[in-house]
């Protein structure tokens, strides 16, 4: 793609977007620390319209506006990215909705995610380390081999009950993984849930999962018992 044409397009996707500013979507985003006011359904209808074009992600993403951000995370190549630009973003992407995406949707599906997970989770940046912890997540349940499990749990059970909202969050994902998928350790994840009690009172809708890591444990169990 030209530059030429990557402006052009540019301008248009960013005119789009002003016009599906909702203040009412602003103010419930802003509670959540979200600083915009696109609908996702419509802001996702954007991106499938626009299909893959790198390029034009990178340039919707020096924008620094938040719902280009997330347009370009669903346009892009994840695998084409460096590791250092996928470091950089990480860093630049304090709005939560762009910091998950990025994520759940590029570093994921990345070559780098392995020693970006190793790297982020030991950064002393509480908002760079959860990302570090969402990859550990990601392999706790998918790809194991090679984990410390019990030794995730030993920081789990000395660190999370103190720890800023959204690594606290990303650990207590950890450990729910950990109770869920690894049987030989899941009276240690429920006892460790049990006496932290982080998101114990999390306020959770009718029919949802609480994130309480116990119930989130014996609810997932169940299921896969009854499937």
């Amino acid at each position: 793609m030209s530059e030429t044409i990557a402006a052009g397009l540019l301008g248009d996707v960013m005119a789009e977007l002003a016009v599906l500013e909702d203040p009412k979507v602003r103010e419930a985003n802003e509670k959540r620390g979200d600083d915009h006011g696109v609908n996702l359904s419509k802001l996702r209808a954007v991106a499938k319209r626009l299909k893959t074009q790198h390029e034009l992600a990178r340039a919707l993403w020096a924008t620094n506006d938040t719902p280009a951000r997330l347009v370009a995370l669903l346009i892009c190549r994840p695998k084409a990215f460096e590791r250092d630009e996928l470091e950089t973003m990480l860093r630049e992407a304090r709005a939560p909705k762009v910091h998950d995406w990025l994520v759940n949707y590029v570093v994921k599906k990345s070559p780098h995610a392995e020693g970006l997970r190793v790297a982020w989770k030991a950064d002393p940046d509480p908002v760079v380390a959860s990302a570090g912890w969402a990859l550990t997540s990601e392999r706790v349940a998918k790809k194991p081999a090679g984990l410390d499990l019990p030794g995730l749990l030993d920081t789990i059970e000395a660190e999370m009950k103190d720890a800023p909202d959204r690594l606290q969050w990303a650990m207590n994902h950890t450990l729910a993984f950990i109770g869920i998928e690894h049987a030989e350790l899941r009276s240690r994840a429920l006892d460790i849930g049990e006496r932290l009690e982080v998101l114990k009172d999390y306020p959770t809708p009718p029919n949802c999962t609480s994130p309480f890591a116990p119930s989130w444990i014996n609810e997932m169990v169940s299921r896969q018992a009854r499937a």
